[in-house]
């Protein structure tokens, strides 16, 4: 797949101002604030930008934190990563491989199997529930 290349002009008029702030200005959300962070149908969580795949709800779990987190992308090359010196720490920066999408940080404080937990922005997200998967399953 090739990524997805838009001017900062087509990115602004395609998204809402809280997902072209967070995905292309690489901002964060705050906690407990953003659409799927409790979300807890199954389904798949896409880019917001380019709409590839990144993570499946069967690696989602809550982390306390306030944000969507998970264990595992759906597959390595969903994401890439890089080093983030903002704020005043190292952390490790999560981005769209399609299309350089910011989406979060990856901690090596998350669960088994994998020990990393992916704390990524509900505003660069999407949610595709499964067939057959009711707001009931949510509660």
């Amino acid at each position: 797949m090739s990524k997805v290349s838009k001017t900062d002009a087509q990115w602004r008029e395609m998204l809402s101002p809280e997902a072209y702030k967070v995905a292309r200005r690489g901002g964060t959300e705050r906690a407990f604030t953003g659409a799927l962070w409790d979300e807890k149908r199954p389904g798949r969580y896409r880019c917001v930008c380019c709409d590839q795949p990144l993570f499946a709800a069967e690696t989602k779990y809550d982390s306390g934190t306030g944000w969507p987190s998970y264990w595992a992308p759906v597959t390595p090359e969903a994401i890439w990563e890089r080093e983030d010196r903002g704020l005043f720490m190292v952390r490790t920066e999560v981005l769209c491989s399609g299309c350089d999408a910011h989406l979060g940080h990856v901690f090596p404080d998350g669960p088994a199997p994998t020990g990393l937990r992916y704390c990524m922005n509900s505003a660069a997200l999407t949610f595709e529930a499964a067939s057959g998967a009711s707001a009931a399953e949510a509660n």
